[in-house]
């Protein structure tokens, strides 16, 4: 997982300017070896998110977070079993939003750093990546969050977390270039 995250982030093209220092910041992390994806590294930790579209791209699914009650993007911690960081992303949508035949663009989307209340404040240095839902999926909220709801990209709810809005513009373009390879 370790050599995947870094080497999917050296060969990154970022999708901003804030997503290019975050990039760079999560590669430094990364140069501490494998425990950079641990949980328990209080430095900072690598962590994988998911923004999921519809088929038309009309829609964004995003979840209530139960322990900092605003609008975020499907995702969190890397898990020992996880062998890529698109594979950790796509387990995370699928467990927090009980779809399954989810389909992830292995392309991050964006990276950004902020801080966390794990084990007492971290840093989450989150890849975030595209994922394509099938026709008619139907949802399921997960212990992990207060609610899941279909938004339309440009009327996305409040309170949303910082960072989520800027994945849709990406997410969308992701979404395109899928269309166009089918």
């Amino acid at each position: 997982m370790h050599a995947d995250a870094t080497a999917v982030l050296a060969g990154w093209t970022p999708t901003g300017a804030a997503a290019g220092l975050a990039r760079d910041r999560t590669l430094d992390l990364l140069a501490a070896g494998p425990v950079a994806l641990a949980r328990e590294h209080r430095v900072g930790h690598v962590t994988a998110s998911a923004l999921v579209l519809d088929p038309t791209g009309g829609r964004v699914l995003l979840c209530l977070h139960g322990k900092f009650r605003k609008w975020v993007q499907l995702g969190g911690h890397c898990e020992p079993g996880d062998r890529t960081l698109a594979g950790a992303a796509l387990r995370e949508a699928v467990e927090e939003s009980g779809i399954s035949g989810l389909v992830i663009d292995p392309t991050p989307i964006d990276v950004d750093v902020h801080p966390v209340a794990c084990g007492g404040g971290s840093l989450h240095h989150d890849v975030r990546f595209a994922v394509f839902a099938p026709a008619g999926a139907v949802e399921r909220v997960s212990d992990e969050s207060e609610a899941l709801g279909w938004f339309p990209p440009d009327r996305l709810p409040e309170p949303l977390a910082g960072g989520t809005a800027r994945l849709v513009a990406p997410a969308l373009a992701a979404l395109r270039r899928r269309t166009r390879l089918s």
